[in-house]
């Protein structure tokens, strides 16, 4: 069964929430699944390796994933209206699933939470989406004729599914950030399946 990957880093646990919403939509389609996998935080002085695999939530990423999956969506939270290091540090490893072409053809997506409505939340998309572009990956994002895009007070673009946590990420996932993660998931899923018929 073909797998859309939901790679993501989440240090306060809103992108963990926003990936289950993305992946929950993936798994709208007949016949697709979600294959939920995370990324370990990095340091600059590191003195303990990350366990192999983390204590709870999604297992890490592989490069190996890349080679697999139908279709990749990648999560991070804001960092300066940039993608978070953890993911970036993952990302700058596929130079090899870059020249062997492992995401040429795929659809492609992204999403972010930030702390405050203009925290970057588009920045951090687009700066997902550079790396893909370099990678020949087919780029996706949520069109206007998606109703709750038009309707969002919270969250939501163009350019991705995206949450607004507030300043002590006491605020939940509204109704459109969560229709909008789940079309986003749906979307991907759905072209991932056209071009792989």
């Amino acid at each position: 069964m073909p797998e859309i990957l939901v790679v993501y880093y989440s240090r306060n646990g809103s992108v963990a929430q926003l990936a289950r919403h993305v992946a929950r939509g993936v798994e709208e389609i007949p016949d697709m699944r979600a294959r939920l996998r995370s990324v370990p935080a990095v340091a600059p002085v590191t003195e303990h390796a990350q366990p192999p695999v983390p204590e709870d939530g999604a297992p890490y990423a592989t490069l190996r994933d890349l080679h697999e999956c139908a279709g990749l969506i990648l999560g991070s939270p804001t960092r300066f209206g940039n993608m978070a290091a953890p993911l970036k540090h993952y990302l700058d490893s596929t130079g090899a699933e870059w020249a062997s072409g492992a995401l040429v053809g795929k659809p492609a997506a992204m999403f972010t939470a930030t702390s405050t409505m203009h925290g970057g939340q588009e920045t951090t998309l687009v700066s997902m989406m550079l790396p893909l572009l370099h990678h020949g990956a087919l780029i996706v994002g949520i069109p206007y004729t998606e109703a709750a895009l038009n309707a969002t007070t919270t969250g939501g673009t163009p350019y991705g599914a995206s949450h607004v946590s507030g300043l002590d990420h006491e605020r939940p996932i509204s109704d459109d950030e969560r229709t909008l993660a789940r079309r986003l998931g749906r979307r991907v899923a759905e072209i991932a399946a056209k071009l792989s018929a």
